[in-house]
């Protein structure tokens, strides 16, 4: 987790590591968790394919949702091309967060695969 652009609780090389730090470096978030749903899904114990990730960020200011995803994406370029096989994005401002009170949806859970 990512609060004030620091980072807590992440593993050296790992891809959650990876993409807290990329995210961190493009964005400078006010916040930002990155969780790893991989266990939610068909996939090897310890797999690091499937991530939700939360980002509160100035630098999303008058930008539409698609622009948002889109500049998440550009910044996960390659790990979006190799070991991410899926990622559930929720991109605020500081403003739309403090509205939300900080709450978004849980994911759903996983039908594919055999689960």
């Amino acid at each position: 987790m990512v609060l004030h652009g620091v980072v807590q609780g992440s593993v050296q090389g790992s891809v959650q590591a990876v993409i807290e730090k990329k995210l961190t470096d493009a964005f400078l978030p006010e916040y930002l968790l990155v969780e790893n749903e991989s266990h939610m899904h068909n996939v090897p114990a310890g797999s690091e394919m499937h991530f939700k990730v939360q980002i509160v960020s100035d630098s999303f200011a008058g930008q539409m949702l698609i622009k948002r995803h889109r500049a998440v994406n550009k910044a996960l370029a390659e790990e979006l091309a190799g070991p991410v096989h899926a990622l559930s994005m929720h991109t605020f401002t500081k403003e739309e967060w403090q509205e939300r009170h900080g709450q978004i949806p849980d994911s759903p859970p996983c039908h594919g695969g055999g689960k």
